[in-house]
């Protein structure tokens, strides 16, 4: 059984990349998508606290635009936690989690580094 799963958005550019990335260098993975298989509070905080909001959070998102300036002024570990669970599209995707690590967003070079 694989612990390796890799988050975000069936029609993402970025997430179609990383599967075909994983799926060419045979690497199992499960594939969570936000929209469809939804986030729990408990992991979008384990992650907040790993990586901090501001790693998480992609702030040229359609979605982080979106928020009311007070929001995105005032945003902090707990209301990115809240903002999150509304919007699961502010998280920077793809999001891949292994045993040991959280990888955010996709470059070739990263996951060559971390999964080979």
């Amino acid at each position: 059984n694989s612990m390796t799963i890799l988050y975000g958005i069936k029609n993402c550019d970025s997430v179609k990349k990383a599967r075909q990335w994983l799926e060419q260098h045979q690497i199992s993975y499960q594939f969570h998508d936000f929209r469809s298989d939804g986030l729990s509070a408990h992991q979008v905080s384990i992650w907040v606290e790993l990586l901090g909001w501001e790693r998480l959070i992609n702030k040229r998102s359609t979605s982080w635009k979106a928020l009311d300036d007070d929001v995105k002024r005032a945003m902090s570990a707990t209301t990115a936690i809240a903002a999150i669970l509304t919007s699961p599209t502010l998280i920077k995707r793809p999001l891949l989690a292994t045993r040991t690590q959280l990888i955010v967003g996709f470059k070739d070079a990263n996951y060559q580094a971390l999964l080979l």
